[in-house]
């Protein structure tokens, strides 16, 4: 549900917020104090940009899990039941590309919710040519925990697949 009148869908990709470093196995890492002190604008940032996404997907790793529970509280009524995805956890770019092209047709704004190194090799594998210049740099050259990338998608979920989909944003909000 997009404020967004244009016939493109839309992919939003979040990067968790800052993780702990407790004595725990890797996928049990919850959020930073940090990270609960962030994540909420990263769904603040949605909100004013009018981006509601009609599903979300988020790896199933605790740090991830909580990123997307902050998010959710900030989009309130609007936000989507999010789907735990454990393909999303230490995954290759093609397994991502893979989960994005089952998407059904219907849904008009996706959002993945996961970690480095995919979420940055995502968005070089996705940006076209017409996307804009500054966000690729910035995701590029570094991307920070609650690093967030937009970009409209043209065509099918299913035919996604690489420099098909122009990034319009790339933020880090705080």
């Amino acid at each position: 549900m997009l404020t967004d009148r244009s016939d493109h869908k839309h992919l939003i990709v979040l990067r968790h917020g800052k993780a702990a470093y407790p004595p725990v196995p890797d996928h049990e890492r919850p959020l930073a104090q940090r990270g609960n002190q962030e994540a909420p604008a990263a769904g603040r940032w949605l909100v004013e940009q009018g981006f509601y996404p009609d599903a979300i997907i988020t790896s199933d790793a605790v740090r991830t899990r909580q990123t997307t529970t902050w998010v959710l509280s900030e989009l309130g009524d609007k936000a989507p039941t999010p789907y735990l995805d454990s393909r999303l956890y230490m995954a290759p770019v093609s397994r991502v590309l893979a989960v994005i092209n089952e998407t059904e047709e219907q849904v008009r704004s996706l959002m993945l919710v996961g970690h480095m190194p995919w979420v940055q090799d995502l968005g070089m594998r996705l940006a076209s040519v017409d996307s804009d210049e500054d966000a690729v740099i910035e995701m590029a050259e570094r991307y920070p925990t609650l690093g967030l990338m937009v970009f409209e998608v043209p065509g099918e979920w299913a035919s996604l697949d690489g420099r098909d989909a122009k990034m319009t944003h790339f933020v880090v909000p705080r």
